[in-house]
């Protein structure tokens, strides 16, 4: 059966999904909105899209490259602790090698794709709603040259580079701006390093976890206050 707008508006507003999920959910039940609630309800759904509006400003970047070709990218939850939690460094690391393998640069489009038997968005959904946190693909980008080279650092910053001459092995040695030092040799700058091997940088990204996202600031000794005065102490 045809789904209507109006349809669409009064699951939105009673689950506070996204439009195309109330959509889709109104076309599997054809039209039922009590059975479309009830199969959001389990599919973690609605609870994803309670947590949409809260702050991740915590999680892991990955740096990954496969052939001539690397991503680097974002997924974000709220806390560091889950950051460290064996599921979402799961579901992150298959995010990135679906979007490598598939050289999707769109978090839209990457959300789409297939995850296992259901799709990395659904994927998503459902995570969020057995760890009880919001979390998202933040961004992601694709790269490609000859020599590339990926690091990541404890997770929270990753750099991808691509060199114009040089080698694979040069690339990743090459993972900090070439005003600063050699890590592997303090006393040589990177750019001597590039200089020295004939090649130079054709690009540079480096992502940071969190970067550009205002956190909100945590006030312990007015939550204390305030919830002991909301007893009557």
């Amino acid at each position: 059966m045809a789904i209507t707008a109006k349809q669409v508006k009064e699951l939105r507003d009673r689950t506070a999904a996204g439009m195309m999920d109330c959509k889709k959910a109104l076309v599997e039940a054809d039209g039922d909105i009590e059975l479309a609630i009830e199969n959001m309800r389990k599919s973690g759904a609605i609870k994803a899209a309670k947590k949409a509006g809260r702050v991740a400003a915590e999680g892991v970047i990955l740096a990954k490259t496969a052939g001539a070709v690397a991503l680097i990218a974002e997924v974000n939850c709220e806390t560091d602790f889950v950051a460290m939690d064996k599921s979402f460094l799961a579901f992150a690391n298959k995010v990135a090698d679906i979007a490598l393998a598939n050289k999707v640069d769109s978090v839209e489009a990457l959300s789409a794709l297939a995850y296992d038997e259901t799709t990395v968005e659904d994927a998503r959904a459902t995570l969020v709603a057995k760890i009880g946190e919001n979390i998202s693909i933040r961004r992601l980008q694709i790269v490609e040259g000859e020599n590339l080279g990926a690091y990541v650092h404890s997770g929270k910053i990753g750099v991808v580079s691509v060199l114009k001459g040089g080698d694979a092995d040069l690339a990743k040695d090459k993972v900090s701006l070439t005003g600063q030092a050699f890590v592997k040799d303090p006393s040589m700058k990177v750019a001597k390093l590039l200089k020295d091997a004939g090649a130079d940088v054709e690009t540079f990204i480096r992502l940071e976890v969190g970067e550009g996202i205002e956190k909100k600031e945590e006030d312990f000794a007015a939550e204390v206050a305030a919830t002991l005065a909301a007893a009557g102490q």
